[in-house]
């Protein structure tokens, strides 16, 4: 059995209650619904600045009433000091994921940034400590590497962060290690690469590019890439996102608390390969070759290029990509196209 299975009956056994922040995204809405499954109680805070009660009406769907009623949803931001001590007041966990998600908005609104990411986190971890909270898990990103070069990506080398969101997230990991060091709150953080899978927002200026794309070519549209299409990206299903998460949480291997680690599946894709797989599977549904790709200038404070190096994960914390890009791809497709048909 994997690490990941073994949990995940402990779990069943043993029931747990959780906080998820952000509760309503596109992310942490899958991490509510592998929860309940699991039978455990949870917590949800969420402001829907950024998720959609969509998500939680499809998760209630998924799970059924009797592990929909083991869920309580408190409206309120990370910002607010108050909502953050209310939420976790009685809980084991806390996965910490509400956030300012955008890098072109960052450069755009850096003060609403650094309010969520860097104040809201402060909040959130100083809440934790003073409510015991057993361990946070936080949302970090591999926007800390900024300008390295090296590749693939180490947790121990960063460079210089290139948005203020990269920065925020790297300020929120000096914060996490701040609170473990001085006052003992156990915390881990996730630096998440690219991850895509059902229910990710597919309209706005700053959509992630999977579900963009999908949307757009199902509908017989065009796609545009930001770039030459040489730019690559290590993506991950979010599925390997929640097994990250729930490892991270109940490690008893004390060495990986206060660490960061990387989450992706530790492969390079590029921009313009993405694309290809994407429009090939979506034709294979409609029946309609796409249209050609259209280029564009590269956008600000996107790093080029980024894969994972996913060693340290695996070792401390057991962690093995439980579903491939060419499977997650394969589901997000089928999933965005029957809701863009219907």
């Amino acid at each position: 059995m994997t690490a990941y299975s073994t949990l995940q009956q402990e779990l069943t056994a043993e029931p747990r209650t959780w906080l998820i922040t952000g509760v309503a995204g596109f992310i942490w809405s899958h991490m509510l619904e592998a929860l309940l499954g699991l039978d455990q109680r949870v917590i949800g805070l969420d402001n829907f600045s950024n998720g959609s009660p969509q998500n939680l009406a499809a998760v209630e769907a998924k799970v059924g009433a009797e592990q929909w009623a083991r869920f309580t949803f408190q409206n309120g931001s990370v910002a607010d000091m108050g909502a953050c001590r209310e939420a976790s007041g009685r809980v084991d966990f806390v996965l910490h994921h509400a956030g300012f998600i955008s890098v072109p908005l960052s450069i755009e609104d850096p003060l609403g940034c650094h309010d969520t990411n860097v104040t809201g986190t402060l909040n959130l971890l100083a809440a934790a400590r003073d409510n015991r909270v057993r361990r946070v898990v936080f949302a970090s990103s591999s926007a800390v590497y900024g300008d390295d070069v090296r590749m693939p990506k180490t947790e121990p080398h960063i460079g210089r962060p290139l948005s203020p969101y990269g920065a925020s997230k790297l300020m929120d990991e000096i914060y996490a290690r701040q609170f473990f060091d001085h006052y003992g709150l156990e915390s881990t953080g996730l630096r998440y690469f690219n991850i895509f899978g059902p229910r990710q927002n597919p309209t706005g200026g700053y959509a992630a590019v999977i579900p963009q794309w999908i949307t757009a070519l199902v509908r017989g549209g065009e796609c545009a890439i930001h770039g030459d299409g040489g730019i690559t990206r290590d993506f991950c299903h979010v599925a390997n996102v929640v097994q990250a998460n729930l490892l991270a949480a109940t490690t008893r291997n004390r060495a990986a608390l206060g660490e960061v680690f990387n989450v992706a599946c530790g492969a390079s894709t590029t921009l313009a390969s993405l694309y290809e797989s994407i429009a090939t599977r979506v034709a294979a549904i409609t029946g309609t070759p796409a249209k050609p790709v259209q280029y564009g200038p590269p956008r600000a404070g996107d790093i080029q290029h980024s894969a994972a190096d996913i060693a340290k994960i695996r070792r401390e914390l057991g962690f093995e990509p439980g579903v491939s890009v060419d499977d997650g791809l394969e589901e997000t497709v089928r999933w965005y196209s029957a809701k863009a048909q219907s």
